[in-house]
């Protein structure tokens, strides 16, 4: 049962609320899962470790092993994009493309079981939600999961809370940080009660995608899940994410494993732009390191995408340029070659379709599991050459998220492809493929985690100047809340 409050900003959920209608999109409600997927999430992590292992032959199965049961402090929750590319002499790998650190993805999920009506949303609080919170000194409060888009999956894990806890939880708008009904007061997150009194909030989960730093303190008495620094060390910062890509494959040098991304140069003043294109062919990906839900990227393939870019007024001073990975005749020049999409399979008219794949990973006490995964192919087709006034974004971009002028989403839920009997097969990975965009799912977010651990203090305390030092945006630096 649902109990709004008289300003219907605030929800109460109790136990045994969950609808599952509401919780899902109607294609992915009935989906039945596909066989290779269901087989893939199974697998117990020594077979995988072995596999992997047996292809990639420098790999060592302990190394392999104790990076999967790595246990993070920050970042316990992830999901990462990635791209099924080729290279000139027909070598295949997944690349990531970003990290996030409060994914989408449930609702677009097939249950594994259908006994399980719940599904991933269960299993995400009740295996990595519930077991942090007992295992820390929480102060006196209430349960609340806060948002600011995503209502289908964030009610999701607020029934699902409600459930596992066996109490009642509080779904939480959070639009903006001036709100009526939510603050936080000497670094604990309040929220106003059905009684209108300010009630303070033990533990939290968060699924807030905008900027979640001007809103929640870096330092919180309030148990935060993920907490923010996840997001300032990558999770939601793409800039330091590049940074904690580039410092893990340091570490795995020699290793037989890397995190696979696209050529990246950051920390790009806005003059320095068009100098850095023209380095890569003419041809590049240029991103706002800030934002998310496919707002702030921007695919440049001619004069007129990269003029219209550079006309634009942006809040940030600083960017990052990607080589860009397109069709094998239009990507970027790289020191390491070209690397281009593989693509969907051919429809019945012969035509392929850029794809990404979602991998959502969650922490357990038997190391890092697959909890969801789905896929999203761009609006145009793939081609092998570009007339000059095409739009690259409307072929390159796989972003299933429209922000409307008055601030809310909507989604294109037709270029969304389930895991299910009907479209896995469109995407044309196999076993394999599933195994390498996990592990480079995996080390993506050791890396991210990795990060925050560095930007903390043995203290607990955000190390604000060695921050300032990797990603000196002041306009970003302006917005982080501390405390």
């Amino acid at each position: 049962m649902l109990n709004h409050f008289p300003n219907n900003a605030i929800k109460v959920i109790f136990p045994k609320s969950f609808e599952a209608q509401n919780h899902w999109y109607p294609k992915a409600l009935n989906a039945t899962i596909h066989p290779m997927v269901n087989f893939f999430l199974s697998l117990d992590m020594s077979r995988v470790v072995t596999r992997y292992c047996h292809l990639h032959p420098v790999v060592t199965p302990e190394l392999l092993s104790e990076l999967l049961h790595y246990v993070p402090k920050h970042l316990h929750w992830s999901g990462a994009d990635l791209i099924n590319v080729s290279s000139a002499d027909a070598k295949k790998r997944m690349v990531v493309i970003e990290v996030n650190s409060c994914p989408s993805g449930q609702k677009s999920m097939p249950l594994q079981d259908d006994n399980q009506e719940l599904g991933g949303y269960k299993t995400l609080i009740e295996r990595t939600f519930k077991p942090l919170t007992e295992n820390k000194r929480l102060i006196k409060g209430v349960l609340a999961v806060i948002y600011d888009k995503n209502l289908m999956e964030a009610s999701g894990y607020a029934a699902a809370m409600a459930e596992v806890f066996k109490e009642k939880v509080y779904l939480v708008p959070y639009m903006q940080k001036e709100d009526d009904f939510v603050r936080v007061q000497d670094s604990t997150m309040q929220l106003i009660n059905e009684e209108g009194d300010w009630e303070n909030v033990r533990a939290c989960f968060r699924y807030l995608t905008q900027k979640p730093w001007d809103r929640l303190p870096v330092h919180s008495k309030t148990f935060i899940f993920n907490p923010i620094i996840a997001c300032l060390a990558g999770g939601r910062n793409k800039m330091i994410a590049a940074k904690a890509y580039d410092f893990m494959n340091a570490e795995l040098e020699r290793t037989g494993l890397q995190i696979n991304t696209p050529q990246t140069i950051w920390d790009v003043s806005k003059n320095e732009i068009p100098l850095w294109v023209n380095k890569l062919g003419g041809h590049a990906v240029i991103k706002v390191p800030y934002s998310n839900a496919g707002q702030g990227v921007y695919t440049i393939v001619n004069k007129t995408e990269l003029d219209a870019f550079m006309a634009t007024d942006f809040n940030y001073q600083q960017f990052i340029v990607q080589s860009l990975i397109g069709n094998y005749n239009w990507s970027s020049n790289t020191s390491k070659g070209k690397l281009y999409h593989v693509g969907t399979v051919p429809d019945k008219n012969g035509k392929s379709y850029v794809a990404d794949l979602r991998m959502m990973i969650h922490a357990t006490e038997n190391g890092f599991q697959p909890l969801a995964i789905y896929a999203r192919k761009a609006a145009q087709p793939l081609v092998s050459k570009l007339d000059n006034d095409m739009d690259s974004w409307s072929i390159l971009g796989t972003n299933l998220s429209t922000k409307k002028p008055d601030g809310t989403w909507e989604t294109d839920t037709n270029r969304l492809i389930l895991m299910d009997r009907r479209d896995f097969n469109k995407i044309g990975l196999g076993l394999d493929d599933l195994i390498e965009a996990y592990i480079q799912t995996v080390l993506a977010s050791i890396s991210i985690d990795k990060m925050a651990e560095n930007l903390t203090s043995s203290k607990g305390r955000f190390k604000m100047k060695l921050f300032r030092s990797l990603n000196n945006d002041p306009s970003l630096i302006k917005e982080i809340l501390l405390d």
